[in-house]
């Protein structure tokens, strides 16, 4: 487990030989260091948070959750485990930090939240060499973010993103 505490950015962290309890264990380090104990996850110089409560969890553990895991259709509710976004969680403090600014592309624009139904604004760190994109939320009063997710862009979902980034805002939220 502790090789991948020594992962940089763009290396994948190794979880395929683990059973399901080792791997959680290194992803919970992992997340612990970069996000949950992180006194500088800070993004345009705004702090970060997890987003609201879900159910019975804490906030931290529903971001967790977000990160490593992904629901698979709309309809349903239950996320399960992700192995491409977990290979990948190193790479959120990366993308937050923008060390990678060379490959990404950094926007706000308007989105329909699908829980709620309404339209919100969203901010999108997307890497389109790497397929990856980091979801982030302003408050209200645009004194920080919310992390929702970040994941790995397979399928057609790297379409979705650069249609976002064409209807995006001339600034960032």
């Amino acid at each position: 487990m502790p090789i991948n505490q020594t992962k940089v950015y763009n290396q994948l962290l190794e979880l395929e030989y683990m059973n399901e309890g080792q791997r959680k264990k290194s992803l919970q380090i992992i997340f612990r260091r970069d996000v949950e104990e992180n006194k500088e996850f800070k993004f345009n110089g705004k702090n970060i948070n997890p987003n609201k409560l879900e159910d019975d969890q804490t906030s931290l553990e529903v971001l967790f959750d977000h990160l490593t895991c992904k629901r698979y259709s709309q309809s349903d509710t239950s996320r399960e485990f992700d192995i491409e976004r977990s290979k990948r969680l190193h790479w959120v403090k990366v993308h937050i930090d923008l060390g990678c600014l060379d490959h990404c592309k950094v926007f706000s624009c308007l989105d329909r939240n699908q829980q709620n139904n309404r339209d919100e604004v969203r901010t999108y760190i997307f890497n389109e060499v790497e397929s990856y994109v980091v979801i982030l939320r302003p408050y209200r009063d645009k004194n920080g973010y919310y992390l929702l997710t970040a994941y790995f862009l397979d399928g057609r979902n790297p379409d979705k993103i650069k249609k976002k980034y064409k209807r995006r805002f001339p600034e960032v939220y």
